[in-house]
């Protein structure tokens, strides 16, 4: 029996907090998990909004393979040029900018062969320029003409449009994760047709916060409505993400979940 294909998928970073959090302990996951892929959504890294070469660089320093993005990855316009010119560096597939740099689609190689990872956007509370149901499958048959095993990282707000397109793609894909919501759900699986499935990844950052901004900004926001600066917070700093495996031909045997507290 040939030996499982392990992938780890780490959730939304949120500031340099975060940031410094993942780059001093991805060391460690690394030594425990010993993945052949490593996937990490940075679309707030910088300051919680956006992501700058320089992190991108560290973070490609450290271990990562691809990183994915989300509705802010456009926010900084320096990383626009790593978006045209790394093929590793990813956006949502339908982001609302139909000419905007990048791809939602990377093919890069491991230990175990090549391996597809596929980044897309919600349509329910958010914007998109297509919804995200009608473009999957040619992405997934783009990937599979190179590679049986593909990764999605599904950045959206509604839970039930994650569950929707974790059904919709079960035996299609090697595993279909959640980004987004920074909260990180305990619903995962491996479904009846062989795909691993979460439905959020959840957050590397502080966990004392609002989803990662300081409570005190939020909590004024929603009693008085004044608008505040959103800064990340600091406090109880965690790593949270996916640990995948599956089968040289794609099909997911498990998935474990990582909650990972930083000193």
């Amino acid at each position: 029996m040939s030996d499982p294909v392990t992938t780890l998928m780490i959730g939304d970073i949120v500031g340099g907090v975060g940031l410094r959090a993942l780059l001093a302990y991805l060391p460690a996951l690394i030594d425990e998990h010993d993945p052949d892929l490593i996937i990490v959504n940075a679309e707030n890294a910088a300051d919680g909004s956006g992501t700058s070469p320089r992190q991108a660089d560290e973070l490609f320093a450290a271990g990562a393979d691809v990183l994915t993005g989300g509705n802010h990855t456009l926010r900084r316009t320096p990383y626009h040029e790593l978006l045209r010119t790394n093929p590793r560096v990813l956006r949502p597939a339908n982001v609302p900018q139909e000419s905007a740099p990048g791809s939602g689609l990377a093919i890069v190689p491991t230990r175990a062969g090549l391996a597809a990872v596929i980044n897309i956007q919600g349509a329910v509370f958010m914007d998109a320029s297509a919804n995200p149901f009608s473009i999957i499958g040619d992405l997934i048959a783009r990937a599979a003409r190179e590679t049986p095993r593909v990764f999605v990282d599904f950045h959206a707000e509604a839970t039930s449009e994650k569950v929707a397109m974790g059904q919709y793609l079960n035996g299609k894909v090697t595993a279909i994760v959640g980004t987004h919501t920074h909260v990180q759900t305990a619903d995962e699986r491996v479904l009846s047709k062989g795909s691993a499935f979460i439905t959020d990844l959840g957050m590397t950052g502080p966990h004392d916060s609002v989803i990662g901004v300081k409570t005190a900004t939020v909590v004024n926001r929603f009693l008085t409505g004044a608008p505040g600066r959103f800064e990340p917070a600091e406090g109880d700093v965690r790593i949270q993400g996916v640990v995948i495996t599956c089968t040289p031909d794609g099909r997911a045997t498990g998935i474990t979940r990582i909650d990972h507290a930083c000193a």
